[in-house]
């Protein structure tokens, strides 16, 4: 099994190749990469989801792998790594980019949706 510093490196490695297809304009690239990294954030903040002594790298993972959850548009994703992160121990500055993410992104973009 991967650990944690390998999957977050590689997940870090498709959101810069994301970031250069995107501007190159290549979208389809770029949805691809987000998927990608957001299937390889999101197994790291597995890895540690359990283990709150890991503060603060257990929320900072939550929230990158929620904040790639939203740009691939898997809002409910997000939503469960979001409530995940919060009910550790994340720093109140962690937490509260938390709480902003899930305000600002995730519930306005399933308002206009329709969700």
């Amino acid at each position: 099994m991967q650990n944690v510093e390998t999957l977050h490196r590689a997940a870090m490695e498709f959101v810069d190749q994301a970031v250069l297809a995107r501007q190159e304009g290549d979208v389809a690239r770029v949805a691809e990469l987000a998927q990608a990294a957001f299937g390889k954030e999101r197994a790291a903040a597995d890895l540690v989801a359990d283990r709150l002594d890991l503060e603060p790298t257990r929320s900072v993972l939550h929230r990158s792998a929620a904040t790639l959850a939203v740009e691939c548009g898997q809002l409910r994703d997000a939503e469960r790594l979001i409530g995940r992160a919060l009910a550790g121990n994340p720093p109140d500055d962690i937490a509260n980019e938390l709480r902003d993410l899930l305000l600002t992104e995730v519930y306005s973009q399933r308002q206009a949706i329709g969700l």
